[in-house]
């Protein structure tokens, strides 16, 4: 059976090449959008823990997503957090969302306390900004924009000077003075969020449970940075679940479909051949089990075909944007196998049946 099968395959080159790119678009069409989704909200949990924090607090309202923007609460609630006992450094931050060319988080910073957090940036090039108008970008910045120190930039519709590039993995990939984004959100005195370095992060505890016992703060969001980053998850992002539900029935369909249509095609062409091996005493398990071996012979094709596009665009991917993270997992490799193999067999099904239906009698007078 094996021999006839793989013969049936050969014998029809361009269906089956069809068909096998078909089940390799599913197959990396889900590894691909997931790996996508994966490495944005990895590469965002990576650059969160890289700041230094033990504690990050938030005014009330606020969610896990970095960058939601705006400075909503007084850069005043810095001075009472500071008076609190284990709390060694305290850095509010403005994290601002923009769309200006692309989607990304801007951070104003004040330059002294955000580096008492996590240590002093090490810089690639130039150096700290030392006016409003100056700025620093990480590496991978500098990298995929091509620019250096001494460049302008523009953001949020301002231009400003690059004084220095830093490596990459601490918070945002752009900086600005925390007076200047200030200055041009018209949030004077304002911040997103505050960061908090204790003397000892053992008592991080202690300190969550007297930040919300401040007066005023009791709705304030107090997390420590290791809770904050647990709860950077797939069920935590908002849209996260329902948008990689949509792009895997999508590719059921394409995979479905293309199966189904070459699967029934092969059928009604073999009409006639499953007529003499009905008139041979092949039973109907032994007709479905030949078709659902083609299509199990396809789809593993297919399967193989999609991993290593997949693993191909990722590199190029990530070797033309830098700042673009994918992550193809095993997990997702292996559900992305289950789904193509699930649809495939469930293209063959109704031809399969259909074929094995067939009287011999009719199909051998079949033309």
């Amino acid at each position: 059976m094996n021999k006839m099968v793989i013969a049936n395959l050969v014998h029809r080159p361009l269906r089956s090449l069809i068909s096998i790119v078909a089940v390799a678009l599913e197959v990396a069409l889900i590894l691909l959008i997931a790996g996508l989704a994966y490495g944005i909200m990895n590469d965002s949990k990576g650059r969160q823990a890289g700041v230094g924090a033990d504690v990050i607090v938030q005014p009330p309202g606020s969610t896990n997503l970095v960058a939601i923007g705006g400075a909503p609460v007084s850069i005043k609630v810095a001075e009472i957090l500071r008076k609190l006992p284990h709390v060694k450094v305290v850095s509010p931050v403005i994290w601002q969302l923009s769309t200006q060319g692309s989607l990304e988080v801007i951070d104003g910073i004040d330059l002294g306390t955000f580096e008492g957090l996590g240590g002093p940036f090490q810089y690639v090039q130039g150096g700290p900004f030392q006016r409003p108008n100056e700025m620093l970008v990480d590496d991978y910045i500098a990298r995929q924009k091509h620019v250096k120190v001494g460049d302008t930039m523009d953001v949020l519709n301002h231009e400003f000077r690059v004084a220095g590039v830093v490596e990459n993995g601490r918070g945002a990939r752009k900086f600005l003075p925390l007076a200047s984004l200030q200055d041009l959100l018209s949030a004077k005195d304002k911040a997103s969020v505050f960061y908090l370095k204790l003397d000892d992060p053992a008592s991080t505890d202690a300190v969550v449970n007297e930040v919300k016992s401040q007066p005023g703060m009791e709705k304030y969001s107090v997390q420590s940075t290791e809770e904050y980053l647990s709860m950077m998850t797939p069920s935590h992002l908002p849209g996260f679940r329902p948008f990689i539900g949509v792009v895997i029935g999508v590719s059921v369909i394409i995979g479905f479909l293309v199966i189904f249509q070459s699967m029934y095609a092969a059928v009604m062409e073999r009409t006639r051949e499953i007529g003499i091996l009905k008139a041979m005493g092949a039973s109907k398990f032994y007709i479905v089990s030949a078709i659902l071996r083609e299509t199990g012979l396809l789809a593993v094709l297919g399967i193989v075909l999609g991993i290593g596009f997949s693993f191909a665009a990722s590199w190029a991917i990530r070797h033309r944007f830098p700042l673009v993270q994918v992550v193809v997992t095993s997990d997702w490799v292996l559900r992305a196998m289950l789904v193509a193999v699930l649809g495939a067999i469930a293209g063959a099904l109704y031809p399969a049946f259909k074929a094995a239906g067939k009287d011999p009698i009719e199909a051998l007078a079949y033309e």
